[in-house]
């Protein structure tokens, strides 16, 4: 690829000048700011659901039934449910519930059509224990909503105006999630995969939307003292100065990693495949499967069977505020049947690949944390970079959502190192499939 010349360049900024004076741009850009606030609340409302489910079954409902913490059966009967209701809602409702999570992060396509079955299905895998994020649900959501006001306020529908509320809307919807209003904008704009003046027209209404969306869900949240769940880590120590080791071992956790990631979703698509060709059956089979590895676990190591089934967004900030409180055993029994139940969950359920897999990225950091030269900091922010970039293939973003995680910059050379190499590992190991499929 050639650099542009000063001519290309005065060109392209011209056209930019151009687009950002135009009225229609302007209004597409005033719209984005309104449609901010509904689809905000809309998000807010849907993630308190969420977060309020799943506190009923996993905490109220055992207490109810005298048990402190969930027993080891308890995953079965919740899962198998899910697995059930998601395969209903993918063979009978418009849009199947959503894309499969075994391919990955996708945006675009924003539907209001899809809006119900993205919703039952979010609410019938994410509270009973899916192996998933909110993430891809989120982002449905507030593109669907985003198109569908637009819509209603009879703004001009082209495909240029629908991309933008969409990705607009997403962002708005993702803002607060993440933990900060930035990675919303940048996660969309690195999925979107466009570039010169577009990557400009396509940032603004997506940051602003990812911005407005973020005060709204801070002051909405403080106002009505409800709780959604975000990313967030309180880690037990500050971060060190990194040294060679530090280096070296980030770089080949990194590469087993990205490995060990690309495996994972070579092992998830034909689940997905399998279970589309009979639904709702072998979704529930799946579904049950991994309700089993989350048994398992609890019957091997005497822990919460939450640790497996789950998003893995609060064990995470269990493990970064108190990493020394999980024996090795109890680290490589999660991630073993974690990502057991993670596959089974991508190919059978509905949600996003992101969260489950920083926390996966982040037990693989604590458990090479003794290795000569390595820490626990260093091998969380590597571990999390790593997984990060393996399954969103975005480098940027990846890098940027484990900085704002940890809170510090002196991992920033870690967290890139890692998240580069691992991207790097899966492109390679990626190539002979896209290689066989022409």
């Amino acid at each position: 690829m050639t650099d542009p010349t000063q001519e290309e360049r005065e060109e392209g900024a011209d056209r930019l000048y151009e687009m950002l004076r135009s009225r229609g741009y302007l209004k597409a850009l005033a719209l984005c700011a309104l449609i901010g606030v509904p689809v905000s609340l809309a998000a807010f409302w849907f993630l308190v659901g969420l977060h309020e489910l799943e506190g009923v079954l996993w905490s109220d409902l055992p207490e109810a039934l005298g048990y402190e913490t969930p027993p080891w059966w308890w995953p079965l009967p919740l899962l198998t449910i899910a697995g059930a209701v998601v395969g209903v809602t993918a063979a009978r409702l418009y849009g199947g519930g959503g894309h499969v999570p075994a391919e990955g992060l996708k945006v675009g396509g924003a539907s209001h059509r899809a809006l119900p079955g993205v919703v039952l299905a979010a609410f019938a895998s994410l509270p009973f224990g899916a192996v998933l994020g909110p993430e891809a649900p989120l982002i449905a959501l507030g593109g669907g909503l985003a198109v569908l006001a637009g819509r209603l306020a009879r703004a001009p529908e082209t495909p240029r105006s629908t991309a933008l509320l969409g990705a607009a809307g997403s962002a708005s919807a993702i803002s607060a999630i993440f933990g900060n209003p930035l990675i919303g904008g940048v996660l969309l704009i690195e999925i979107a995969g466009v570039a010169g003046p577009q990557l400009v027209a396509v940032m603004l209404p997506a940051l602003l939307s990812s911005g407005i969306g973020y005060l709204v869900f801070t002051g909405f949240g403080r106002w009505t003292g409800l709780n959604t769940g975000s990313l967030s880590l309180n880690l037990s120590s500050q971060a060190p100065r990194l040294d060679a080791g530090d280096v070296l071992w980030s770089f080949l956790l990194a590469v087993a990693i990205g490995a060990v990631v690309h495996g994972v979703f070579a092992v998830a698509r034909p689940v997905a495949a399998f279970v589309s060709a009979q639904l709702p059956a072998r979704s529930a089979a799946c579904a049950l499967a991994a309700g089993g590895c989350a048994a398992l676990y609890t019957l091997i190591t005497d822990r919460t069977p939450v640790e497996v089934a789950s998003s893995g967004q609060a064990t995470m900030s269990e493990l970064a505020a108190d990493p020394h409180a999980w024996s090795v055993g109890a680290l490589v029994a999660v991630l073993a049947f974690k990502t057991a139940a993670y596959v089974l969950s991508l190919g059978a359920l509905r949600g996003g690949p992101v969260f489950p897999a920083l926390f996966l990225g982040a037990a693989a950091g604590v458990l090479c944390a003794p290795l000569p030269g390595l820490g626990v900091v260093p091998g969380m922010a590597a571990g999390m970079a790593a997984t990060a970039a393996a399954v969103l293939r975005l480098p940027v973003s990846s890098s940027i959502l484990v900085v704002l995680l940890l809170g510090s910059a002196e991992m920033i050379p870690v967290v890139i190192l890692a998240a580069v190499t691992a991207l790097v590992a899966v492109e390679l190991l990626h190539a002979p499939r896209r290689a066989a499929k022409r």
